[in-house]
């Protein structure tokens, strides 16, 4: 059963076209991922859905009501875990817990059981009445995430939740995405980390210039993205200098500067690691790392777009 459904959305900022036409559902209990980079569409998507803006064209519909129509029924249905930590750093976190929860319609001991099961899944329990502000950036990131389930929502949207944390906080915010499935919590998430998206999400859609420019289970997209592997090439320094050599080497489908790096999409990495190795030094540039990664999700992004999810 879909407990979503987004149809022919579009939105626009003056003459810029922010989203074109986009549709796509989410299952209930599943955990959809919204891959793009910067300026895809993601968060102004994400923005309609949650009703913070109105969109110019289509529809939005949480269980079946309409969010335009049916705003107050839709809105307790959602929790938001937003890409800067909503917090008040002045208040311990139980006080935010407790601020947020009654914004949500929630109220004494309903209100104390919500902030306990919150603070305990996000594992912040043993922490619950310091100041949030003397919180690590990881922790702030779980709060954040508490916060969004203070009201027991049935659709959680997380965009970009790992951002800026340390990976033992990174690790625990996974796998509590994985404990809200588990539970039954049908989740929205955003990451410009493929990994994470491969290791949570059951769908995925790409976004480009507003547009779906694919999606589908994540078995089916990697191996529509099979084809080819990755040689990562981590370069002392930036340079765009080697495109044409490493290009026109002998099996090279792609080839993408990122930085310092450079990204090779080949069918034989081993066969052609060497020849790029060769021609990169023959620029009189220095290879500080080289790593070859199997077909991923950013391998399907860089070769339907011509471009990396981190551009």
């Amino acid at each position: 059963m879909d407990l979503l459904v987004v149809k022919d959305l579009k939105k626009n900022f003056g003459s810029r076209q922010a989203v074109d036409g986009l549709s796509f559902s989410v299952s209930q209990g599943e955990v959809f991922g919204l891959l793009g980079p910067n300026g895809a569409g993601k968060s102004t998507t994400l923005s309609i859905i949650y009703g913070l803006l109105k969109p110019r064209e289509g529809t939005v519909t949480i269980n079946g009501w309409d969010i335009s129509k049916e705003r107050i029924k839709t809105k307790k249905m959602i929790g938001v875990v937003p890409q800067e930590p909503a917090i008040y750093p002045q208040l311990s976190a139980k006080a935010n817990l407790k601020f947020w929860g009654k914004i949500n319609g929630l109220s004494g001991k309903k209100l104390d059981r919500a902030v306990k099961r919150v603070l305990e899944l996000v594992g912040l329990e043993d922490r619950a009445n310091e100041k949030a502000g003397k919180y690590s950036g990881g922790m702030k990131r779980r709060l954040n995430i508490a916060s969004g389930l203070i009201h027991n929502p049935k659709l959680l949207i997380m965009d970009e939740p790992t951002v800026g944390v340390d990976p033992q906080s990174r690790n625990h915010i996974l796998e509590t995405v994985k404990q809200l499935k588990d539970q039954g919590t049908t989740i929205i998430y955003t990451s410009h980390y493929v990994e994470e998206v491969e290791y949570l999400c059951d769908r995925v859609a790409i976004m480009d210039h507003g547009n779906l420019i694919s999606q589908g289970p994540i078995s089916e997209l990697l191996n529509e993205a099979g084809e080819h592997q990755e040689i990562l090439i981590t370069l002392n320094s930036a340079t765009e200098a080697v495109d044409k050599p490493v290009s026109s080497l002998p099996g090279v489908a792609k080839v993408f500067t990122v930085g310092n790096q450079i990204k090779i999409l080949t069918g034989n990495a081993e066969q052609l690691l060497p020849l790029a190795f060769e021609a990169i030094v023959n620029q009189g540039l220095r290879v500080s790392q080289i790593s070859i990664n199997k077909p991923n999700l950013e391998g399907l992004f860089l070769k339907i777009t011509g471009r990396a999810l981190r551009d």
